[in-house]
């Protein structure tokens, strides 16, 4: 446990915007579209801090969260290569770190459907980010491997979120995950101020 919160709190203190992807224009095939959200610490915390977050909520919200956020992901994807703009991109993305950590840390108890609207509101704006970076010609490629791997890092929040919240012997499981909701917000502040 005290391994757990020294990873996390490190994470959340050190945590950078990923410069490490692989260039969309000159490789927009799935396997730049996959290592892209698992190459940059800000990815990866909202993309399992859905799966998470579903987890707590249970039931519907097992599925019904992380679909929207995928279905409007690709939504915006989409938009963007259709040359469609969007402002505020980069902000919403750093603000969707903050507020789905925020969601896991208190545990925020809503409708399946409110939780729903609230993480595809950011979804789209993921996804416009992916497709900003891409041309046309290679997109589908490029969208079906960031699609792939962002269902993986839902599945994985929401068996992290599952195992610990569930299954675990007494509140250690459901602490240990919204100290990690926490850390997620925290990372996202951090990142905001720079």
């Amino acid at each position: 446990m005290k391994t757990t919160i020294l990873t996390a709190t490190v994470v959340a203190l050190t945590v950078n915007p990923a410069f490490a992807h692989l260039d969309p224009t000159e490789h927009g095939s799935f396997a730049a579209g996959f290592t892209h959200p698992v190459s940059g610490v800000d990815h990866i915390v909202v993309m399992v801090a859905v799966g998470l977050w579903a987890a707590m909520l249970g039931r519907q919200a097992l599925f019904v969260v992380p679909a929207t956020f995928l279905g409007l992901m690709i939504l915006g994807f989409a938009t963007a290569i259709l040359g469609m703009p969007l402002p505020l991109v980069e902000p919403v993305i750093l603000g969707s770190v903050v507020v789905l950590g925020i969601a896991v840390a208190v545990a925020l108890p809503v409708w399946p459907v409110v939780g729903a609207m609230i993480v595809g509101f950011f979804a789209f704006f993921h996804g416009h980010a992916h497709g900003e970076e891409m041309g046309a010609a290679e997109s589908i490629s490029y969208g079906a491997g960031f699609v792939v791997a962002t269902a993986m890092l839902h599945i994985l929040g929401i068996a992290a979120g599952l195992i610990a919240w569930y299954r675990t012997a007494g509140s250690k499981g459901r602490l240990t995950i919204r100290f990690a909701g926490g850390a997620a917000a925290l990372s996202g502040l951090m990142l905001m101020v720079g």
